[in-house]
């Protein structure tokens, strides 16, 4: 994003942009007013209280932040989690590592299309239920969670379990407003929205406890201690302003476009894996006729870069336990592929997609 580029430029450039935000002299309060300026943006983008917002390094010390640091800060609230086997990888990490912790975690099974089964959330919910931990937008199929529905579940049966939403996916692209939603705790990441790598934040509801994962000079409210980085908060919060700004005329571009290269792969023979009803920003489909990892490079050759599962685990070679939680038949599986979309993408795109898997088909099917 041109602004991003130009913003870190300007910061790089500057000798005042490394004041440090803890000291007292005339460079350090500038940071400080700078890394604060930031925080509020994003709080009121959210609908949120400045001081609810923590700035991290991205979004798996986020989801690690709302999920451990919650557990460890109230754990007279019980150690019962309620989750799914659709979570990203940063989450399930983190439901294997308590549930070797003395955490009992229960996995809520998922329809085709990847929603939860709401009886099983009823029955799964208990008075030592502390929190359940939902994905908002599944990063490999583009499933949305009904978070109403979970809300009102929650409410009804244990009011006082906090229901965390790993919403990396959904930020910058569907509504979202922690507080008027009903969540307590909602991880974020930067890179998703097009600001840099290496920024993402939390959402932590006025009130909610939290022991903080990494200590030392007690910087944000002793909750997440390190020096501040003027750069990476304002990055964060531009990239952030800039994505609510565009998303209603963004989401209704994607929408033809993920619809027509839908079309594209269905004319060729491909299976459509992703929710009808599901983000127009991800599209997980198939094409029987290739392995992933084969229509991966073969789309490379023209510059369209797709990925097998979640980038953050397909270096493991593993059949996806998103679409296995999902049911989906693992030959299929074993073709399934990601094309992600963002706003920027253009309907040109889907001639490009649509020449490419022809020369593909020709060249490398099976």
């Amino acid at each position: 994003m041109p602004e991003i580029a130009q913003l870190i430029e300007t910061h790089l450039s500057s000798y005042c942009a490394f004041g440090n935000p803890g000291s007292l002299h005339r460079l350090g309060v500038s940071a400080m007013e700078s890394y604060s300026n930031s925080r509020r943006r994003v709080a009121s983008v959210l609908g949120a209280q400045s001081e609810e917002i923590i700035f991290t390094s991205g979004g798996t010390e986020s989801i690690n932040f709302a999920i451990r640091g919650y557990l460890e800060a109230n754990p007279r609230k019980g150690k019962h989690v309620i989750s799914t086997r659709t979570e990203h990888k940063a989450t399930l990490a983190v439901l294997d590592y308590l549930s070797n912790h003395g955490h009992e975690v229960t996995y809520i099974g998922v329809d085709s299309a990847g929603e939860p089964n709401w009886l099983e959330v009823e029955s799964a919910i208990r008075p030592d239920t502390a929190l359940l931990t939902f994905t908002h937008v599944n990063n490999e199929t583009g499933a949305i969670l009904p978070v109403s529905k979970l809300v009102d579940i929650r409410n009804r049966i244990n009011r006082s379990a906090v229901i965390h939403l790993d919403c990396v996916q959904s930020l910058g692209k569907l509504p979202l407003r922690p507080s008027k939603d009903g969540v307590e705790l909602v991880s974020m990441s930067g890179h998703k929205i097009h600001a840099v790598k290496g920024v993402g934040a939390i959402y932590i509801k006025s009130g909610i406890r939290m022991q903080p994962l990494i200590i030392g000079g007690g910087q944000q409210g002793g909750l997440r201690s390190g020096t501040e980085s003027t750069f990476l908060a304002e990055a964060f919060a531009l990239a952030l302003e800039k994505s609510y700004e565009q998303s209603d005329a963004a989401y209704l571009k994607l929408t033809h476009i993920h619809n027509d290269v839908s079309s594209v792969i269905q004319s060729f023979g491909g299976v459509i894996l992703s929710p009808e009803n599901g983000s127009k920003y991800i599209l997980n489909a198939a094409l029987p006729m290739f392995e992933a990892e084969t229509l991966l490079h073969a789309l490379e050759e023209h510059d369209i870069f797709i990925s097998t599962v979640s980038a953050c685990a397909s270096k493991n070679k593993k059949a996806s336990h998103v679409l296995a939680a999902m049911g989906i038949d693992k030959s299929l599986s074993r073709s399934a592929v990601r094309i992600s979309f963002s706003r920027f993408s253009q309907a040109e795109d889907i001639e490009q997609i649509n020449k490419a898997l022809g020369e593909a088909i020709k060249r490398y099917a099976l």
